[in-house]
């Protein structure tokens, strides 16, 4: 990077007081017919940590075949993306795939991480702020899908451009993907961009083994959200008495993820109560898998421009540059 000015290197990020939320939509989950959790929850402090573990599984083959498209491509990207790039990246995570970028990109204005866990994000932001002295690290705590308030901070910015990798993506409904990719597009404005991470439909076995790894750190993930129900919300559940299923449903094109309960038992939130069957399921997370014409008809019915597109020999794995018109 071509740099010249010391901005500041990291701001605090605002962690808001998430449990009012999280008790309303687990009540409300928990009410539904049938029984569903919302996957954001899963990455409390625990769940982040777990999750990159299950990054670096065998069978996980997502983040390690983006990884090798980034690597392969950074340059162009950054190169796309343009001088005093805003960068804002959405579910940061620990930020692996954005070294790649930020190793390439032309005095980016600042880099703008948003993750809905605080800790992690502390963390993470801190890591990149001394690796990258020059460039303005402005962490956001907070849930990407319902909007995010830009901090201010770093260069005026040439154009805005949303990073997200990972293919997160899969985890909303097409119509839910559809309106946050719109939301996104109005967050860039007019002549800013999204690079997009997406898992591509293949052989259902090698999904299947993805979501069900010999280890068990997959199970662990999911039942890490009813402990995090028990510590944050006075839940009762019994991490013994469910178990994770994940099937490929392949009518939908998707990974359906599921706590299924043991026995008949009941559970606790406070004064609520909820009954659950012997075998009844609690969906915890879809997982869309799309094929490359899939993310073109996504990517024009949320108002955006296919400009590039990176896949792997494999074609496992796709990664996208859409511009705002």
């Amino acid at each position: 990077m071509s740099i010249t000015q010391a901005p500041p290197a990291a701001a605090d990020p605002v962690v808001p007081a998430p449990a009012d939320a999280l008790r309303a939509d687990v009540l409300r989950g928990l009410a539904a017919v049938p029984k569903e959790l919302p996957s954001k929850y899963f990455y409390d402090e625990a769940g982040s940590t777990l999750f990159e573990q299950i990054c670096e599984l065998e069978e996980y083959y997502p983040t390690r075949t983006e990884l090798g498209i980034m690597r392969r491509h950074a340059a162009e990207m950054a190169a796309l993306l343009g001088r005093r790039c805003l960068l804002i990246e959405y579910g940061s995570g620990s930020s692996i795939k954005t070294r790649l970028l930020l190793d390439h990109l032309a005095e980016p204005a600042a880099y703008v991480p948003v993750d809905i866990s605080g800790a992690h994000l502390r963390r993470s932001a801190g890591a990149l702020a001394r690796e990258y002295p020059h460039v303005v690290v402005l962490p956001v705590c907070a849930d990407f899908t319902h909007g995010v308030d830009l901090p201010r901070g770093g260069r005026r910015p040439a154009r805005r451009v949303v990073y997200f990798p990972g293919s997160t993506i899969g985890n909303f409904t097409p119509a839910e993907a559809v309106a946050l990719l719109r939301q996104t597009a109005r967050l860039c404005g007019a002549g800013g961009g999204l690079l997009l991470g997406a898992d591509l439909k293949k052989d259902p076995a090698v999904l299947h083994a993805a979501y069900n790894d010999a280890r068990g750190v997959t199970a662990a993930f999911n039942l890490n959200l009813l402990a995090r129900l028990n510590r944050e919300l006075g839940a009762d559940f019994r991490l013994d008495q469910f178990r994770h299923y994940a099937p490929y449903n392949p009518c939908h094109g998707r990974i359906e993820m599921y706590l299924v309960s043991r026995l008949e038992q009941q559970v606790r939130i406070g004064p609520d109560r909820f009954c659950f069957a012997e075998g009844e399921p609690i969906r915890t997370e879809y997982s869309y898998k799309y094929s490359p014409k899939d993310l073109r008809a996504l990517a024009v019915a949320a108002g955006f421009e296919v400009r590039q597109v990176w896949t792997d020999d494999r074609r496992y794995f796709s990664v996208l540059y859409l511009t705002a018109p």
